[in-house]
């Protein structure tokens, strides 16, 4: 059966835990899909991992339209999420309900995320038809107002401050939240309090879901692995290492091999208007 916004509350529900995963490109969401994830994220993240950047900030509305409709091409029936950019919410209601539309209208998403604690938006837009994923802990368009990629939560008044954000979520009607980078007894707490499915990353086992970045479960980063964050596989060494073989045949005359030469015959040479026969 194909994921809906019911499918988080009967999978919270019944216990079982629901899988998401972001994607930014046709060929990777097609992969998850087939693999059967419950729903995709088209994560601002792709400034990071997919631009190079050195934050989520950067990214555009037309750029985050752009990869949602890949996503969408590529994972046809797939539940997807598109991630609202920086500044795209934060300026007013009227610009964020308009921009949330262009997610479902342009992008052909099925839902909308946006960070921070505004349940008033939240309530426009489900109001509005448009299904919300909240994000608390660890926001990370919030960058420079937390000093940096800091986990939240970890004080008594951070963790009262961010349950009581969920739970104003929960009641302006997100269908899920993301909890990122907070300790784990207050994931624990607010997926006991809330009806929303909370979605963790760096939050534990007791949310009612996982969200990880396809490029850290696919081995496709470089360098630093968030502690959070598993790899599966190791799709750039191997990839390096293909490409490397790749050159050295190309180099040591290897490849291209006769099977890869096109069978076609040797074009015919045109005779000289001189060796054309005479017009009767």
């Amino acid at each position: 059966m194909p994921t809906t916004i019911q499918t988080f509350a009967e999978k919270k529900r019944r216990g079982e835990k629901l899988a998401v995963i972001t994607a930014y490109d046709a060929l990777t969401a097609a992969m998850v899909h087939a693999a059967g994830i419950d729903a995709i994220l088209v994560g601002d993240s792709a400034a990071m991992v997919f631009a190079g950047y050195e934050s989520t900030l950067p990214i555009t509305m037309d750029e985050m339209l752009y990869h949602t409709r890949c996503v969408v091409r590529g994972a046809k029936g797939a539940f997807v999420i598109g991630d609202m950019p920086f500044m795209s919410y934060q300026a007013g209601h009227d610009d964020a309900v308009s921009n949330a539309g262009r997610f479902l209208k342009e992008g052909g998403a099925n839902a909308v995320k946006i960070e921070g604690d505004d349940p008033a938006l939240v309530a426009r837009l489900v109001h509005a038809g448009i299904p919300v994923m909240g994000h608390l802990g660890l926001t990370p368009q919030s960058v420079n107002a937390f000093g940096g990629f800091r986990a939240q939560g970890k004080t008594e008044a951070s963790a009262a401050a961010i349950l009581k954000s969920a739970i104003a979520l929960d009641q302006a009607g997100c269908f899920s939240i993301v909890l990122e980078c907070v300790p784990s007894p207050l994931a624990a707490e607010i997926s006991r309090s809330i009806g929303a499915a909370t979605i963790g990353i760096g939050a534990g086992p007791d949310c009612d879901g996982q969200v990880s970045v396809i490029n850290d479960v696919l081995g496709l980063s470089t360098g630093y692995l968030p502690r959070h964050a598993k790899r599966y596989a190791s799709f750039y060494d191997d990839g390096l290492s293909a490409v490397r073989s790749h050159i050295d045949e190309i180099r040591s005359h290897a490849f291209p091999a006769p099977e890869h030469e096109v069978g076609a015959h040797a074009p015919q040479r045109s005779k000289p208007a001189s060796e054309s026969s005479p017009a009767s």
